[in-house]
């Protein structure tokens, strides 16, 4: 296995993203462009190239699965996009099948890295890739929630007139409409979010958070009606997941990862805070929720559960 080789599937606007903001890092040395569309990802390859002088010394190419095998991580892009007014789970169908043929050709190569699902409905497809891959439970991971965590951040952040770094919250569950946001644990430099509130003159929690958390759960449909997609914060969530793994730096991140009793949950795929390093999931974290955040945190597990 090369540890800094990392293999992209799906050139679309995410994948393309994803790969700039992977050059940018500096984390790989040789990266791999996979796509049903060989001449867009030789396009993509090309492009993205241009820019390595500004960068670091780094191989990329539009290649097909065998150029797989031997990479440190494969993160899976491809999929039919979301449409405006279309929610994550009615890509599911259309998705899984697409999802299946890439696991199918995958498992024909020696790969024994990292496989990152991105494709939504991100929890569901991490759970089917898992499934049919037959692969290590932790080394099947999905993108989560990581992104809503950062929207929900910066939402806070700009209400509140302070840097983001200081903002300390957490989304949970599905990455969908069904996700949960963490209040009881959410703090400003180790402020309680209530007390930090006051302090800028804000009362109304409630109607704060309510307003901040349905911002967060509908900011892709919102930005989806204005550009048609959404592709650069799910690059640098992506590029964050990727920096946890090469540089094993055992930080908690809210991915998609398969449960066994936590949280009174079994048998699914769920964004979840866990510690993630060199080998994937290392630990799923069992945080402290209130009983209301618990109770949404099961309908939404149950809710994908039905789909399923």
């Amino acid at each position: 296995m090369n540890l800094r080789k990392v293999g992209i599937i799906g050139c679309g606007f995410v994948g393309s993203s994803i790969a700039f903001a992977l050059m940018q890092s500096k984390l790989y040395s040789e990266m791999v462009l996979v796509d049903v569309n060989k001449d867009k990802a030789e396009g993509e390859a090309m492009d993205i190239s241009d820019g390595l002088p500004y960068a670091a010394p780094m191989k990329i190419y539009a290649g097909n699965y065998e150029n797989l095998g031997d990479a440190s991580l494969i993160i899976i892009t491809a999929g039919v996009n979301q449409k405006p007014g279309e929610t994550r789970l009615q890509l599911i169908e259309k998705n899984k099948a697409i999802l299946d043929s890439i696991i199918s050709e995958i498992k024909k190569t020696p790969f024994d890295g990292i496989l990152l699902i991105v494709s939504n409905p991100v929890d569901i497809l991490t759970y089917e890739a898992l499934k049919i891959s037959g692969y290590d439970e932790n080394k099947v991971i999905g993108s989560g929630t990581v992104l809503d965590t950062a929207r929900l951040k910066d939402e806070i952040s700009m209400h509140l007139t302070v840097d983001s770094q200081n903002v300390h919250t957490m989304i949970i569950g599905e990455h969908g409409d069904s996700e949960v946001p963490v209040w009881s644990i959410t703090n400003i430099a180790g402020v309680p979010l209530n007390n930090f509130c006051e302090l800028r003159g804000y009362y109304q929690h409630e109607e704060g958070m309510k307003k901040l958390y349905e911002n967060v759960r509908d900011s892709a449909y919102r930005i989806i009606e204005r550009k048609g997609a959404t592709y650069y914060g799910i690059a640098m969530a992506v590029t964050r997941i990727a920096r946890c793994i090469v540089r094993d730096e055992h930080a908690v991140l809210p991915v998609s990862t398969v449960l066994h009793g936590q949280y009174g949950i079994d048998g699914i795929s769920l964004s979840i805070p866990s510690i993630l390093g060199k080998d994937g999931v290392e630990k799923v974290l069992e945080i402290d929720l209130n009983e209301e955040e618990l109770r949404l945190l099961q309908n939404s597990a149950d809710e994908l559960k039905r789909l399923i």
